[in-house]
């Protein structure tokens, strides 16, 4: 028996069918894409013609490949025209996804001279008297910049700055719509650290925070130390800190569900580019003392001689019983096992030289390093980063409301005790009776947890004094004076 096709509305597609007006046509139609493998969704009829029904049958494929076999059976069938093929996703993103729109009405010649000249003078004039009200009179106060040079986008690798922009305002829709907030990509056309650095220190003025995305180590690593120690406002590199946080939050409830401390574990990571070494230095801030990274060439062990300078602060800092060899070898009775690397890294039989009840984040996306479908007999806990399986690690579990609590405090940076409030915040959002093998962090799609992270991160920037000062909403600061309050 062949196995079942997998399909997914990513690669949905549209087919445009001119069907005879006689009965059965569209049945066999349905029923040539089901035998096909495909799914099908919605049937909308576009036009009535003269013996004919023109209509677009919108389908779940598992691909290209897919699509074009279904186009060709159905273009094939008798009484049926095949008329267009349309990629639904691609659609999706025609002329872009996001866009700025003004938040007053300019209708009349009175808000045009309170909403720009001369009105706008006066507010200028208490900005620059009084700096800090940049926060209550722009968007400054409510917006991300989201920083990238196309270096490492998702699993694509190094596609440059254009070909990042369709992710980038992908994750400007998702700082709206769960956090409110207001993000805008800046794709920069260099790979140069002291020209990227400028650049996004020219251009802070305009932004509460900077979220640094899909820049490749160990480059990243330096840009998000320089900037943070040259601004102001928080700087968070997503692919690092955000997968940590999100991986520690799912670790905590993980270990509830075997009953094992974070003191007792062997941990060993597949991959110790960014995300790697962010989710190793969460874990052992949890608690975690046994961590084994292991990169392409194996271990990434003290006596070896090939190591970067990242690389070499990581063998220091890891690996206390000295292990060494391939990623098999490291596996052998390890507790955990962290993924962040690439598909086939590890079989079944890995599987079963770790220890009791182990737990497996195979994070590689969108194909994780050993699939769910064989690791689930082996395993406590599964998670990956796809939405198609339980246990999802997606960042953005963590980033909106990250960046929500730090704007709200007006915080000057984004520390571990901010993120690990944000973990232990996420993992909070699973109720203790909901708590199980395929339930150990919440949905992404679960309003409460950016909410429950801004207040987390807020209470974490207070306590370690790291928020800025938010004034309390009173009279309005003028150019030469304070303007009277309100008559009541």
């Amino acid at each position: 028996m062949k196995d079942p096709i997998t399909t997914s509305a990513s690669h949905a597609a549209t087919f445009r069918l001119r069907l005879a007006n006689r009965p059965g046509t569209l049945a066999r139609a349905t029923a040539a894409i089901g035998r096909l493998g495909g799914s099908v969704g919605a049937i909308d009829i576009v036009a009535v013609e003269e013996g004919a029904l023109v209509r677009d049958v919108t389908v779940d494929t598992s691909g290209e490949e897919h699509v074009r076999r279904l186009a060709a059976k159905l273009g094939a069938l008798d009484g049926i025209e095949l008329l267009s093929v349309t990629d639904r996703t691609f659609e999706l993103h025609r002329g872009g996804k996001i866009r700025v729109e003004g938040k007053v009405p300019l209708r009349t010649r009175d808000q045009l001279s309170m909403a720009y000249t001369p009105g706008v003078a006066r507010v200028s004039l208490a900005v620059h008297e009084h700096p800090e009200r940049v926060y209550d009179f722009t968007i400054k106060g409510n917006t991300v910049a989201i920083v990238t040079d196309g270096t490492a986008v998702l699993g694509l690798g190094d596609i440059g700055p254009e070909a990042a922009l369709p992710v980038m305002e992908g994750k400007a829709m998702l700082f709206r719509e769960f956090a409110g907030l207001n993000a805008f990509p800046l794709c920069l056309a260099t790979t140069d650290v002291d020209e990227i650095v400028e650049t996004v220190r020219r251009v802070a003025p305009v932004f509460g925070g900077i979220n640094l995305e899909d820049i490749s180590a160990p480059r990243c690593f330096e840009v998000e130390r320089r900037l943070k120690a040259e601004l102001d406002i928080p700087v968070f590199h997503d692919d690092q800190h955000g997968t940590a946080v999100v991986l520690t939050a799912a670790l905590i409830n993980a270990l509830a569900v075997v009953g094992k401390r974070a003191e007792d574990l062997k941990v060993v990571v597949a991959g110790v580019g960014a995300a790697g070494t962010a989710c190793t230095h969460m874990m052992m801030a949890l608690g975690v003392r046994d961590v084994v990274g292991c990169d392409r060439r194996g271990v990434v062990s003290r006596d070896r001689t090939d190591l970067n300078a990242e690389k070499r602060a990581y063998a220091e800092a890891t690996n206390p019983e000295g292990v060494t060899g391939s990623i098999h070898d490291a596996l052998r009775g390890a507790d955990v096992f962290v993924g962040v690397s690439g598909p086939g890294v590890i079989d079944a039989d890995d599987l079963q030289r770790m220890g009791p009840d182990p737990i497996v984040f195979a994070l590689s996306n969108p194909t994780p390093e050993i699939p769910p479908e064989v690791a689930r007999p082996h395993v406590a806990v599964m998670a990956t980063g796809r939405s198609d399986y339980p246990n999802q690690i997606n960042n953005v579990l963590c980033f909106p409301g990250l960046f929500k609590g730090a704007l709200a405090c007006r915080a000057t940076d984004v520390n571990e005790a901010m993120k690990m409030a944000a973990a232990r915040a996420i993992a909070a959002a699973v109720p203790p009776h909901g708590l199980g093998p395929d339930h150990v962090v919440p949905s992404v799609f679960d309003r409460g947890v950016a909410e429950a992270v801004a207040e987390a991160v807020v209470g974490a920037a207070v306590a370690s004094g790291v928020a800025g000062p938010v004034p309390v909403a009173g009279p309005v600061p003028v150019a030469g004076g304070v303007s009277p309050p309100p008559e009541p």
